[in-house]
């Protein structure tokens, strides 16, 4: 059972870290369909 929770804090601590380490970058709005999928590539200038 102990091992079991020290899993669980070991788990908590990695993913705090990454989300700090990423900042406002990360999306947790799940899978995107429609117009939210799309990507357009950047005019180029000439």
């Amino acid at each position: 059972m102990w091992k079991l929770a020290v899993g669980f804090v070991v788990f908590a601590a990695i993913s705090l870290f990454a989300i700090m380490k990423a900042g406002d970058s990360v999306d947790m709005s799940g899978e995107k369909h429609g117009a939210d999928a799309v990507t357009v590539p950047a005019a180029e200038s000439k």
